[in-house]
């Protein structure tokens, strides 16, 4: 069996999902999914010339292969990184589809046989607590026990109009704010009324999506000790591991981080220098399935339990759960698309995917599930086409 093309989709949801397929001499296709980002579909149609010819099944031969000519084995070249992991996502479910089996077996088989999936809530509808812990108690309502909120945008006002409170230009995620007393206080408001809304069997996580200096930092997770929270996230920008270590050793609040690192190299220093309590890692995004494996077992050595990030429709959250059923610390995965109510709809299963907060390991070949092309074609990305040469 040969590979003799590669082609992708771009279907829009909560995120634009750059969809893959790998095509072969034998009819067999496989199907995955890259994290989106610019640049990234057009990256996946790159890597036609690379594998054109070659046996899919030989998956980290061709994985070594597409890094070297995608990056030269750069691990911080982000958009190539994410196409190659969405191809060896496919490649996976090809492999698995052309053994007969999972792609959990074909990575060492599994220790759970279903996935904890934690929602990702984003924030209230006003910048009130009232307003949050209505959507916590929405989100609980639906059956997930572990919830994660964004307590970076408290007032999306702040984002929106800078000029109406004085700072003469944009703030946004990749800025250090100065956090203020007012603003420290308002956050510990917001995550009382979370707490209290959801009580103390409900796991809360708090995202600060890597906005603010050290110093504020550890000040904003400290005054979240009382809440008992299950981490906060991405409290300081990624990239220098001694900053979020200071951060992790100053507090009992777990401090969690990773999504916006590549490949065992770029995770290296986080895991071995125990810079955080949970590495976070995106799977699609981070070289793909077996690569995560490997970042797991690397964490494992230090007994650090690993969470997957996860913007995906739900080819990408699949394979996230076959990888996450193989690894021993995992801990949980997350689910970002709660207001797109056409995500389980993108693909053909005879269940729901999340049912009580978790996703059943499947048992068919490969991913274990196709996708729904009527549903797919409804929701393409303007200007992009569907499978197309």
């Amino acid at each position: 069996m040969r590979i003799t093309d590669i082609k992708t989709a771009v279907v829009r949801g909560n995120f634009d999902w750059v969809l893959v397929r790998v095509y072969t001499d034998e009819g067999l296709v496989g199907l995955g999914e890259a994290y989106w980002g610019a640049g990234v579909e057009a990256a996946v149609r790159w890597l036609k010339p690379v594998l054109e010819g070659e046996n899919p099944l030989e998956i980290e031969w061709l994985f070594s292969k597409m890094m070297r000519h995608m990056s030269g084995g750069n691990s911080q070249a982000g958009t190539m990184v994410a196409a190659v992991s969405g191809v060896e996502i496919a490649l996976w479910d090809l492999a698995g589809k052309a053994l007969g089996v999972p792609i959990y077996r074909l990575l060492g088989g599994k220790y759970r046989n279903r996935v904890r999936v934690y929602a990702d809530s984003h924030h209230g509808a006003k910048p009130e607590p009232s307003a949050w812990a209505d959507r916590a108690r929405e989100v609980v309502a639906k059956g997930f026990t572990a919830l994660k909120f964004d307590i970076d945008n408290t007032d999306p006002a702040r984002f929106l109009e800078p000029e109406a409170i004085g700072l003469g230009r944009a703030w946004n995620k990749s800025n250090l704010r100065p956090l203020s007393a007012a603003e420290l206080e308002h956050m510990v408001k917001l995550v009382a009324a979370l707490r209290q809304a959801v009580g103390g069997e409900i796991e809360l996580a708090i995202d600060a999506h890597w906005g603010y200096n050290t110093l504020d930092a550890i000040r904003m997770a400290r005054a979240f000790e009382p809440f008992h929270l299950m981490w906060l996230e991405d409290p300081v920008p990624p990239g220098n591991w001694e900053a979020m270590a200071r951060v992790t050793a100053a507090t009992t609040t777990p401090i969690c981080t990773g999504e916006n690192l590549y490949t065992r190299l770029g995770l290296r220093d986080l895991i071995v220098n125990q810079a955080c309590d949970i590495l976070q890692v995106d799977i699609p995004k981070a070289g793909g399935l077996l690569e995560s494996k490997k970042i797991a077992d690397m964490a494992d050595l230090y007994f650090m339990p690993f969470a997957a990030h996860n913007v995906c429709s739900p080819v990408g959250t699949m394979a996230g759960v076959h990888v996450c059923a193989t690894m021993r610390n995992f801990y949980l995965l997350e689910f970002h698309a709660q207001d797109v109510e056409w995500w389980h709809d993108l693909v053909i299963r005879e269940e729901r995917l999340i049912q009580e907060g978790y996703i059943a390991v499947p048992e068919e070949p490969g991913l274990g599930l196709e996708l729904n092309e009527d549903v797919a074609r409804a929701h393409l990305a303007p200007g992009f086409t569907y499978f197309e040469g």
